[in-house]
């Protein structure tokens, strides 16, 4: 019997040790956000450094996402109207798996406000998530991410702009 629930409970374990991967996490909150570069079509760059001592979202969509869609609709809505003009706060929308001409089209049907960046080859996102979008990571002015989330809620995005709110006192 003891050998029994022994081998149950380590089996288990694995489980839940196998099911934490799956989560797709490289980056959770209380770790410093990784160094990345945005690089747009025509070579302009972008460099998280040059964001320190800024609160910064990042967000990780694809055009074909409909909880994607829904996400970025709230952000045009509610969030980017009430942050754009705060010196302290850094919005970074970024396409994965898309070029500048692919975010310039797909904005062209939905009209956000906000810059919409590239990702085409997956290298930043790939320095935060395995998988699944939406993704947002929200770090604070030090560096380090405070916040993430998986998917969309309307529940989890009131959380997140009151962790917005927190940050930027």
């Amino acid at each position: 019997m003891r050998t029994f629930v022994f081998l149950a409970f380590f089996a288990l374990l694995a489980l839940v040790v196998k099911a934490q991967d799956e989560s797709g996490d490289l980056v959770k909150a209380g770790q410093e956000m990784p160094a990345f570069t945005i690089v747009n079509d025509n070579g302009m760059q972008v460099l998280s450094s040059s964001l320190k001592g800024k609160v910064i979202l990042i967000n990780f969509f694809a055009t074909w996402c409909p909880p994607c869609q829904k996400e970025l609709a709230e952000v045009q809505k509610i969030l980017w109207p009430k942050y754009k003009d705060n010196k302290d706060f850094a919005l970074l929308v970024i396409g994965r798996e898309h070029t500048d001409a692919e975010l310039e089209k797909y904005n062209e049907k939905k009209g956000f406000s906000f810059p919409l960046y590239p990702d085409k080859n997956r290298a930043i996102y790939g320095a935060f998530a395995k998988n699944l979008i939406p993704r947002s990571f929200l770090v604070d002015k030090t560096g380090k991410v405070i916040y993430t989330t998986k998917g969309y809620s309307d529940e989890e995005f009131a959380e997140l702009m009151d962790k917005i709110e927190a940050a930027l006192k």
